[in-house]
């Protein structure tokens, strides 16, 4: 007998009682994971899972996590619940009939307690089907109350009230629309230049106003310093004439030094100094040597 024989296989080769216990260890192995993974779901973070058995829904999420189900009957759909942007282009119309175009982004996200019934009763994206419609719709109702011009200048406002309304529409229990933001707000070019001249009258005109309000402010002050003056030399005058005197004390605070004199007699208080009046004596004086001029007589 050859020894190379022995247990039924010959050089090079395995023995079949070893290949088919391999092999069924194999199948044994991959069945054991396929049931093993239809058996169990894994609902990954910001997300809840839906149950449908054989067609049927089940009233409960699946809530994050790691979890068993019937092996090749129940089906898990992922849901997401994070708050999720969206933009979409709004086209509307004012209340003088401009047509008016927007980029609205829409920051949104489904409720926990929604996901079940949005599986069940809505079909596609929810975004799609249930909040851009409304949102257009809201958007066109309030833009439909306000010109183009108030649009323009009022854009929170706007973003404001058509937040609120999209809310009344889409139900606050059922989506959650966090928010509104409005981008590249655009006019017709002969709108917008309408606009621009507009508003460059109001502020000429506004400068206009204030530079008349700043005269009419400078005239009054002017008008109040002068009666202020008035009144002042009023009261001055009254007090001289209450205090003759007073003048005089005038002269002798303000005296420099240099004597003095009253020329005229009563009222009339010329006041000239010694040196003026010298100057007029010599000035009326004949100068000497000077013979006095002889009229010729007559032949």
């Amino acid at each position: 007998m050859n020894p190379r024989n022995v247990g039924g296989s010959r050089d090079g080769e395995l023995d079949p009682r070893i290949v088919k216990r391999m092999l069924g260890f194999a199948i044994l192995v991959f069945a054991v994971v396929v049931i093993g993974s239809a058996a169990t779901y894994v609902v990954q973070p910001g997300t809840r899972g839906v149950a449908v058995t054989l067609g049927t829904v089940s009233p409960e999420f699946k809530p994050e996590g790691f979890g068993f189900r019937q092996p090749f009957l129940t089906h898990i759909q992922p849901i997401s619940v994070r708050q999720q942007t969206r933009p979409m282009p709004a086209e509307c119309y004012s209340s003088d009939l401009q047509q008016v175009k927007m980029e609205v982004h829409v920051l949104y996200r489904v409720p926990e307690h929604s996901v079940v019934k949005i599986f069940q009763e809505y079909a596609g994206e929810p975004f799609d089907n249930l909040i851009a419609p409304r949102v257009q719709e809201a958007l066109k109702e309030v833009a439909a109350t306000q010109s183009a011009e108030q649009i323009v200048k009022r854009r929170e406002e706007i973003k404001t009230r058509a937040l609120e309304l999209a809310r009344k529409k889409i139900g606050a229990d059922f989506l959650i629309v966090t928010d509104l933001v409005i981008f590249n707000l655009a006019l017709s070019p002969e709108l917008e230049t309408a606009i621009e001249m507009k508003m460059v009258q109001e502020q000429e005109a506004e400068k206009a106003k204030f530079t008349q309000l700043k005269a009419q402010i400078e005239a009054d002050t002017a008008i109040i310093r002068a009666k202020g003056e008035a009144e002042a030399i009023q009261v001055r005058g009254t007090a001289l004439r209450a205090n003759p005197d007073f003048i005089k004390l005038q002269i002798l605070q303000n005296w420099n030094g240099r004597s003095p004199l009253v020329v005229g007699g009563g009222d009339s208080n010329i006041m000239l100094s010694l040196e003026e009046l010298n100057q007029r004596a010599a000035g009326n004086t004949p100068r000497a040597g000077r013979a006095t001029p002889q009229l010729a007589k007559p032949r």
